[in-house]
């Protein structure tokens, strides 16, 4: 691949302290609660139940990313590197690490409310549910795969790139990566 020099995209620290501060705020509210149920029962939620239980899971699923996106902060690496090789995904809390060209097949785009992500379409989608270290990482990843058709997901919310900016470069250098290919055959 000729053209493609090595492109490292950093983990913006604005963009992550603003995500961590807003996981933090989820956090807050999660405790409130779970220690206080019957101060929020309302019309809408009529049981301590009905807010002790989204309490406990807002305290989970945001104490999680706020402590991801907290290591994320203090990470030397880029979130992202495209190279001639691949791309190594270091992006978000379930990073996929490195993806050779040669295993990827296509770049979809996906959103789910206003959040758009790049999806990663590979060829052999468990090796990446494989090499997550954590059960919880692996699970993460294989909900992805059920819901998306693919376990990589990219996303520019931490990252100091724009969303199109970052398609269109990806979508670039899979293009020269095929053709690379093509040309190596003959």
């Amino acid at each position: 691949m000729n053209s493609l020099e090595t492109i490292e995209i950093p983990i913006s620290k604005h963009k992550a302290g603003l995500l961590f501060v807003a996981s933090l705020v989820f956090v807050i509210v999660g405790l409130f609660f779970v220690i206080s149920p019957g101060t929020f029962v309302s019309v809408i939620a009529r049981t301590k139940w009905a807010i002790s239980v989204p309490g406990y899971l807002s305290v989970v699923v945001f104490g999680f990313f706020g402590i991801t996106i907290l290591r994320k902060i203090f990470d030397k690496r880029p979130g992202l590197t495209i190279s001639k090789e691949g791309i190594t995904d270091n992006s978000g809390g379930v990073s996929a690490g490195f993806i050779p060209w040669s295993d990827i097949t296509a770049i979809r785009e996906e959103a789910v409310g206003n959040q758009r992500f790049l999806n990663v379409v590979v060829k052999n989608p468990q090796d990446y549910i494989d090499r997550q270290r954590s059960w919880l990482k692996r699970k993460i990843v294989r909900k992805n795969l059920e819901i998306f058709g693919m376990p990589i997901g990219i996303s520019t919310n931490a990252l100091k790139i724009d969303y199109e900016e970052l398609k269109q470069i990806l979508d670039d250098k899979l293009f020269e990566a095929k053709n690379d290919r093509i040309k190596d055959n003959f």
